[in-house]
């Protein structure tokens, strides 16, 4: 009787993982299934532009369905757009504008994360609501106050007035701060028996600890400052000093009749984005991760 108790137990209970491997199965076919087709939807513009820049000139480029695949393979477009614009002054105004874009943030926004996350002082949360606050105020308001600042400070027209602005963001400090708060506090307090002061902590435990939301801040720093095109246009009047973006639309008459070189000038100005993306994947998911592990 009581063997055949058990072997009913046991059936049943093999049935029941059958059906929740199953129903698991399915939901994680469905779940691929909707990615797949979400990253397809995504990537398809990007290939459509890649194809169009190696297109031959006598080549159609708007056909139904699309044509992702060039019948002429030609790198003739990238050569006419190199040739055509000072792309190595615009790409070295870019460098510049993005090394900063990204090494203010990151060491702005940590200073000002360590102690809203390490620290216990009175108005601590409240200090950190007002920061995160000023994240519902939209940039295009900000616009005409640090324009009329910059310009009674002479620094309109220079890379530093298209810098300053940028150069700590809430979001940045939030991000650190979640980063922050997930180190255990004995690693801080065993440094600060050990005679460690606040700099010290800050720059040899916290920073190599954190280096995951480092990077995480570093990749959307980069992207953000590579790609920042209205606030260039509106505070440099010097073509000398056009990041790749101002510069490729300052000139859009050179391109305006031809989509081929249109397309080839936008993937040249997405080569560094890709890079520094597919170089730092790994650690920007782990800081992705991090940031959402404590509130």
């Amino acid at each position: 009787m009581m063997a055949d108790q058990a072997l009913g137990a046991q059936t049943k209970h093999s049935s029941g993982m059958k059906r929740w491997n199953k129903r698991k199965f399915t939901s994680h076919t469905i779940s691929y299934v909707l990615l797949i087709l979400i990253a397809l939807i995504m990537i398809l513009p990007f290939l459509w532009t890649l194809s169009t820049s190696l297109k031959g000139q006598n080549e159609a480029i708007y056909t139904m369905p699309p044509s992702f695949i060039p019948e002429q393979w030609t790198l003739e477009n990238y050569v006419t757009v190199w040739n055509s614009l000072p792309i190595p002054v615009y790409f070295w105004n870019s460098i510049i504008l993005s090394f900063f874009g990204v090494a203010l943030p990151l060491i702005l926004a940590s200073l000002a994360a360590f102690p809203l996350a390490r620290m216990q002082f009175k108005g601590r949360q409240l200090v950190f609501l007002l920061i995160m606050a000023t994240m519902m105020i939209p940039a295009e308001v900000t616009m005409i106050p640090i324009y009329l600042i910059l310009n009674e400070m002479n620094l309109l027209g220079t890379l530093t007035g298209v810098i300053l602005p940028g150069a700590v963001s809430a979001y940045g400090i939030f991000l650190m701060r979640q980063g922050m708060l997930t180190i255990p506090k004995e690693i801080e307090e065993s440094a600060v028996i050990d005679g460690a002061g606040v700099w010290r902590i800050w720059l040899s435990i916290m920073m190599p600890m954190v280096k995951p939301t480092l990077a995480t801040l570093g990749i959307l720093s980069f992207i953000g400052a590579w790609n920042n095109f209205l606030w260039p246009f509106l505070v440099l009047d010097d073509s000398s000093k056009y990041p790749l973006t101002v510069g490729l639309y300052k000139l859009k008459g050179t391109f305006v009749s031809n989509t081929r070189l249109v397309a080839a000038g936008s993937m040249i100005s997405l080569i560094p984005i890709a890079i520094v993306f597919i170089s730092f994947q790994k650690y920007f998911i782990k800081g992705v991760n991090a940031g959402a592990v404590k509130g």
